[in-house]
């Protein structure tokens, strides 16, 4: 009953709001420059314990292999580096992209209502299952 309520009442808000053409207000914070932005997604990549595991068993599978030449340690610390920066570049632009999308007034509408949804099916569920 209380996910039912939160549901409906989420619902009946983000309608009323979107019809009276008012959206929620939020504290503004600063938004960091693109420098902090870049160091901020680099340090969570590189704290990534699948990627600090994956360049570690490289690591570690080329030494067995036998000598590594320079060229080719060079090329690799340059893809390495290349495939991190366009994966850093396609996640912050995808979600200034998507965040500018899910903050305008629709977009607010729209996850309001996605949310109320989720809130509806979860009572649902808890309602029809057994036992």
């Amino acid at each position: 009953l209380v996910l039912v309520g939160l549901g409906v009442r989420g619902a009946a808000v983000a309608l009323r709001q979107f019809r009276e053409r008012r959206l929620a207000t939020r504290a503004e914070r600063p938004v960091p420059g693109p420098g902090r932005a870049y160091l901020g997604l680099l340090g969570i990549t590189l704290l990534n314990p699948t990627t600090v595991i994956y360049f570690a068993a490289l690591v570690v599978g080329t030494r067995s292999a036998g000598p590594v030449r320079p060229l080719e340690q060079g090329v690799f610390v340059l893809a390495a580096f290349a495939a991190s920066a366009s994966w850093q570049l396609l996640l912050a632009g995808g979600g200034a992209l998507l965040g500018r999308g899910l903050t305008g007034h629709r977009g607010r509408l729209v996850t309001a209502l996605l949310s109320s949804c989720v809130m509806l099916g979860l009572a649902a569920r808890m309602a029809l299952s057994p036992g």
